[in-house]
């Protein structure tokens, strides 16, 4: 049962390996991480018991390596000591050196049926394909390798092999390798479900080793990580590991395994690794400070303490593992779902018709508020549209004031001027007629502008239905031709708004209604400014008679003289006194080329100034109000609801036709790709789920 966990997270590895996609799903997983120089290579290839891994200076690990150590058991012999005084493990080593040794060989994952029994061709295939993703040089890449390795000699145990840890970048390394090697490694050893095997050569301070200080970044208690000290027969005589192993340093609550490997002349020499683990077990047996837990220390022990951690650590996590590739496969199989399923659509014609449909009805929604699709952070869609027609149309409106342009002295004079030669003896209601006329006028203007508003409402709308579309991903061809139909056709709607709203404030500047129910009327605007005006006035004296001037008396005697001396005439307040004659003379002088008002007025031209403007408050007042009320009608009628109900049957005209609908459902590449990738990932989930059901 325990070798079957281990098996089985091996074959979800080669399943999410061979689909060649990053999988969701954290599988347990061993994590070897180490400085270069600290021999986590020896390690390695002292568990597997051959000598396999590429070897050299500078980072010789550039990708990672799945190791996935299988154990079978041997349909040969074991190798027999011969009659000339050999021993029995100097025969194993033989067979260690041999390079058809039927009951051991390696596969790899992106060379499948090839086995290799010869252990020196498993490096060069390592090598070759290192170099094929990542050149020459010494970069690296985060793509794995996997390799198995089927043996009697080896315990069941998956293993990660990650680049070396560097500080300073060597030769042809890229600037930033040790943080691209730092993030690499984050990225294997953060994932909660990976215990990571940190490698230390036991000759150097333990506070420096970068291999700890790495793992204590993502698991600061030292709950998922185990120590390896390498290099504990170079340490100074005298001086042990015993304080560390004990959990007096910097304790893990995995625990460290001492192990002793090959020296550099060992491997230059050829020495095989049964003969090293040999002197391995000896030194620790022999070791004074080691021997009472020899069968703690060495590689046999940290392989079979791997074993056993791994497997706890499966059989811990196998629930999690079945619910996450369950969510994944749901959440991959609703994607390829929205992609049209495995073969993409079949019926194009129906894609298309249903499409219209649906974008129609979602429009309508979108307009009339009944959707789904309702923000809690802000106004959309017709809530937008209302928006600018009872705030900014409204307001923009009312703020126009008619007389920020015509000032009191222009009303003067255009009351002058359409009287005529004679002078009106009542206030001139042409005055009052062009003054009002030509401020009606200016409303066309934010009239004009709430109908661009609402359209780039509507357009508004329309971006936001093309981009949640699920279709419309699909087919960029189908959301090109849809975003001009319906746009050539809000533009062919806006023709007859425009020219609404405009007829409308041209009706209102073609005929003033002065017998309009709320506009205030002459009368009544006379009266107001007389009341106003009276209530300014300082009270009259009485007229004493004994003061009444003499010649006032004599019927009219003189009375001209008089007339002429104390009145100013009608257009005395009007013109500029500067050119009077100081005497008088008989020749006339003739009227200047411009006459300009002065800018002081009478008491009688302010007293009809004030009612004139009172009557184009009144009555601008009311055309407002009508313009308010029946501008968003206007526009709601030609552009809103034509849309509304016009706008299915526009798309229909252009798009549901035989000769467009091939064009029109060519898919986009990413989504071919996309839907290639899902199938992927829904085939390798499947296969995950049924791998894990059977445990």
């Amino acid at each position: 049962m325990d070798q079957q966990l281990i098996s089985l997270v091996n074959k979800l590895q080669d399943v999410f390996a061979s689909i060649g996609v990053s999988n969701n799903i954290d599988l347990p997983q061993i994590t070897v991480i180490g400085s270069q120089s600290s021999g986590k290579s020896s390690v390695l290839e002292n568990i597997v018991g051959r000598d396999f891994l590429p070897r050299g200076t500078g980072i010789v690990t550039r990708r990672p390596l799945v190791l996935q150590l299988i154990n079978r058991p041997a349909s040969s012999k074991p190798p027999q000591a011969n009659g000339d005084g050999e021993k029995a493990e100097d025969a194993m080593a033989k067979v260690q050196l041999n390079e058809n040794n039927p009951d051991e060989w390696g596969e790899f994952l992106h060379l499948p049926g090839q086995k290799f029994h010869d252990f020196h061709k498993i490096r060069d295939e390592i090598v070759k394909d290192t170099e094929k993703m990542t050149g020459k040089n010494a970069g690296i890449s985060p793509n794995p390798i996997n390799l198995r390795i089927f043996s009697p000699n080896v315990l069941t145990l998956t293993l990660v092999d990650l680049p070396g840890l560097t500080k300073v970048p060597v030769g042809d390394q890229p600037r930033d390798i040790e943080k691209q090697i730092r993030d690499m490694l984050m990225r294997f050893i953060s994932k909660p479900n990976a215990i990571i095997l940190a490698v230390t050569a036991a000759n150097t301070d333990l506070a420096n080793s970068d291999g700890l200080k790495l793992a204590r970044e993502v698991d600061p208690e030292g709950t998922r990580t185990i120590g390896v000290l390498t290099k504990v027969d170079l340490m100074d005589q005298g001086t042990d590991v015993v304080d560390i192993l004990a959990g007096r340093v910097i304790p893990l609550r995995l625990g460290y395994v001492p192990v002793v490997n090959r020296g550099q002349r060992d491997i230059d020499q050829s020495k095989s690794i049964a003969s090293a683990l040999d002197n391995e077990r000896k030194f620790f047996e022999n070791h004074p400070s080691y021997a009472g837990k020899a069968q703690y220390c060495g590689t046999p022990w940290l392989a079979r303490k791997l074993n056993i951690i791994l497997m706890h650590h499966i059989r811990n996590t196998l629930p999690d593992i079945k619910a996450r590739i369950s969510q994944q496969l749901s959440k991959y199989q609703a994607e390829l779902t929205a992609l049209g399923g495995p073969m993409g659509e079949t019926n194009p014609g129906s894609l298309v018709l249903s499409t219209i449909t649906e974008f129609c009805s979602e429009f309508r929604s979108a307009i009339d508020g009944n959707t789904n699709d309702l923000s809690l952070n802000e106004l959309s869609g017709g809530a937008r549209i209302s928006f600018v027609f009872h705030e900014l149309y409204n307001n923009g409106v009312k703020s126009i004031d008619p007389f920020d342009q015509v000032k009191d002295g222009d009303i003067r004079t255009i009351l002058y001027n359409s009287s005529g030669s004679t002078p009106s003896l009542f206030v001139g209601t042409t005055a009052f007629e062009v003054i009002v006329k030509q401020q009606i006028r200016r409303l066309e203007e934010p009239s004009l502008r709430c109908c661009a508003l609402v359209y780039d409402e509507l357009i508004r709308i329309l971006g936001h239905l093309l981009s949640k579309t699920q279709t419309f991903k699909r087919y960029p061809e189908l959301k090109d031709r849809f975003n001009l139909v319906v746009i050539n056709f809000f533009k062919s709607c806006m023709q007859p708004t425009n020219k609404l709203v405009t007829d409308m404030v041209s009706m209102q500047a073609c005929y003033v209604n002065t017998t309009h129910p709320d506009f205030i009327g002459g009368h009544r605007a006379m009266a107001l400014v007389n009341d106003r005006m009276n209530a300014n006035k300082p009270p009259e004296k009485p007229v004493d008679p004994k003061k009444i001037p003499q010649n006032a008396l004599n019927n009219g005697k003189d009375l001209d003289a008089d007339f002429k001396k104390d009145e100013p005439s009608f257009f005395n307040s009007f013109f500029s006194k500067d050119k009077q004659p100081k005497k008088k003379v008989a020749a006339m002088e003739a009227p200047p080329p411009v006459i300009k008002p002065i800018a002081s007025l009478s008491e009688r031209e302010a007293m009809e100034t004030d009612v004139i403007k009172l009557l184009i408050q009144s009555y601008y007042s009311v055309v407002k109000r009508e313009m308010i009320d029946m501008v968003p009608k206007a526009i709601t009628y030609n552009l809103v609801n034509f849309a509304k109900e016009n706008l299915q049957r526009e798309l229909l005209e252009h798009l549901y036709k035989p000769d467009v609908l091939e064009e029109l459902l060519k898919e986009s590449p990413d989504v071919v790709a996309r839907r290639r990738e899902c199938i992927k990932m829904v085939g390798a989930l499947n296969s995950a789920e049924a791998i894990v059901a059977a445990v």
